[in-house]
């Protein structure tokens, strides 16, 4: 089998993985149900991932960096200042998050709690993935001071980090409460946390 056919079968197997643990949850999916829908016998699974704990990790790294891929295009354009392309970014993730799109199946706020209890190469990766796109955000920080178009006391990263979490939360919230509500909740306590600096960031 040629390289390039490896390369396409196990991103194939990725990819439908992503979708249905995307939806389902990484426990509750079985290699089975993974391989029937790839269409690729499960005796050559472990052609492709050496274990299951592979795999996930291999899932979680490509889902990061077609997220940084995404997140990169938004904060390059130069159009817009830095505030303005935070609050794109928080909309699109109000998009995704309330779509009906396997664009909704955040899988940091899909495996986060589920994973990191039960495999710590899976839990390593979402630790790097995310730590990549607080990285981002906190680098976006850092511009809007410099442009004024922001303004916050604390370093960019501590700002990055609970703004993240924030977000993250709010996904958790809206899917308990099935209301889009808690985005805009999380969009107001945002816009304080970047405007007005420590009088209005948590402690």
């Amino acid at each position: 089998m040629a390289v390039s056919e490896v390369k396409s079968v196990r991103q194939h197997i990725l990819d439908v993985a992503k979708s249905i643990i995307g939806k389902k949850g990484y426990s509750a999916v079985g290699l089975n149900e993974v391989l029937k829908v790839a269409k690729v016998p499960k005796g050559s699974f472990y052609h492709y991932f050496n274990s299951k704990d592979a795999f996930g990790v291999a899932m979680l790294d490509g889902y990061f960096d077609v997220y940084m891929e995404d997140m990169g295009r938004i904060f390059a354009r130069v159009n817009l200042t830095e505030q303005q392309k935070l609050e794109l970014y928080w909309q699109r993730w109000i998009d995704n998050q309330t779509g009906e799109t396997d664009a909704g199946n955040c899988l940091a706020v899909k495996l986060g709690a589920e994973v990191a209890d039960l495999s710590e190469p899976m839990r390593l990766a979402l630790e790097r993935g995310t730590s990549r796109i607080i990285g981002a955000l906190a680098a976006s920080i850092a511009l809007g001071l410099e442009q004024r178009s922001l303004n916050v006391s604390e370093p960019p990263k501590r700002v990055a980090f609970w703004l993240y979490s924030l977000w993250l939360g709010a996904s958790v919230m809206a899917k308990i409460r099935q209301s889009a509500a808690p985005f805009e909740d999380a969009r107001i306590m945002t816009a304080l946390v970047l405007r007005q600096g420590r009088e209005t960031a948590p402690r």
